[in-house]
């Protein structure tokens, strides 16, 4: 080993240099090492950092996708209220909760919901005031064609329930109407024969009047005949009336015997008009017998009357009394429609209306 190398053979100035190049030496290699582990942690603390940022991102997507999930099941529950009660409240409510939601897909699948109840409550209402104008005016087959055709747009299982009470609404004034027909198309048949049955007597009794007053002419004939025999015979008597007594030789006035036919027509119960007038003369003798006319009218006709009722259980609670169907119906659905009625129907109560003939 040369011996220059060895420290303990360097002269005292040898030795201080090489202290201080040892020195230089050693604070290099730890100022080295400090700036090493000054890097070392910065980039811990970058990472570090990083890390939370990314984890204070996370954990703000996770609230806005929660916030966004919230926010639809809101407006899913207010467009079901909505779609069983659409009343304008329920509907602005679920149209305020669908300006929350974030999502587009979801954002237009709710706002074409709110559109399809909207357009439901249209038809809805368009059936309801079909069927109220048919109830009103029953014999109207016109307005049974629209309101029966307003009911059929009804397909929403939403409308179910609607549905199958106005189309019970509509069969019960269907039927009544055509009960009404029927009552009165047999009053009119029942008046009809009634009428032909009355104008046939009427024509009989009239036969029979011309008949007996023909009769009575020849009667009357035969009579004169006679006294004419007796004037020739020279006498000659007419009870109530002038006598005079003639010779075998005295002049014989030839007599007029006048008689005049009954009248009698008639329509319905209208009496009967008879004129009888008989004029005999004979010589200066003379006899005028009139009979009296006698006439008279009746024109009685019953007038059918209709009963409008509403039953509360099975038992007649309103009823009234009209003199047209058409009142009578619009009485019978008005009242059953009525609030206090609809209390009942609420409560468990059984409600029927109708109309009937009386």
């Amino acid at each position: 080993m040369n011996k220059n190398l060895n420290p303990l053979n360097w002269t005292k100035k040898q030795q201080i240099i090489g202290g201080a190049v040892a020195i230089v030496l050693i604070g290099g290699v730890t100022t080295g090492i400090v700036v090493n582990a000054n890097h070392q942690a910065k980039e811990r603390k970058i990472e570090a950092l990083k890390n939370k940022k990314i984890k204070l991102c996370k954990a703000r997507a996770e609230k806005a996708r929660k916030l966004e999930k919230s926010n639809e099941a809101d407006s899913k529950k207010l467009l079901d209220i909505a779609e069983k009660t659409p009343t304008d409240k329920n509907i602005k409510l679920a149209e305020d909760s669908i300006l929350k939601v974030k999502n587009a897909e979801v954002k237009k699948a709710f706002d074409n919901q709110v559109v399809g109840i909207k357009n439901r409550v249209k038809l809805e209402n368009e059936a309801k005031t079909a069927v109220s104008n048919y109830q009103k005016d029953a014999m109207n087959q016109d307005k049974y064609k629209t309101a029966q055709q307003s009911v059929n747009k009804l397909t929403s299982s939403y409308s179910k329930g609607l549905k199958d009470s106005l189309n019970k609404q509509l069969a019960t004034s269907k039927k009544q109407a055509d009960d009404a027909t029927k009552a009165q198309q047999a009053k009119n048949a029942s008046d009809s024969k009634a009428k032909a049955t009355n104008t046939n007597k009427e024509q009989s009794d009239s036969t029979e009047a011309t008949n007996d007053n023909s009769n009575n002419a020849n009667a009357a004939s035969d009579t004169q005949n006679t006294a004419n025999n007796d004037v020739a015979s020279g006498s000659n008597s007419y009870g109530g009336g002038s006598q005079n007594n003639y010779s075998q030789g005295g002049s014989n006035t030839s007599q007029n015997n006048t008689n005049s036919g009954a009248s009698n027509q008639g329509q319905g119960n209208s009496g009967q008009n008879n004129s009888n007038t008989n004029t005999n003369t004979g010589g200066n003798g003379s006899n005028t017998n009139n009979n009296g006319s006698n006439g008279g009218a009746n024109n009685n006709q019953p007038q059918t009357r209709y009963l409008g009722w509403v039953s509360v259980d099975g038992a007649r609670r309103y009823s009234q009394t009209f003199s047209t169907l058409g009142e009578a119906q619009n009485y019978a659905a008005t009242t059953a429609n009525s609030s206090e009625v609809t209390d009942l129907l609420l409560s468990g109560h059984s409600i029927r209306y109708g109309v009937e003939p009386v």
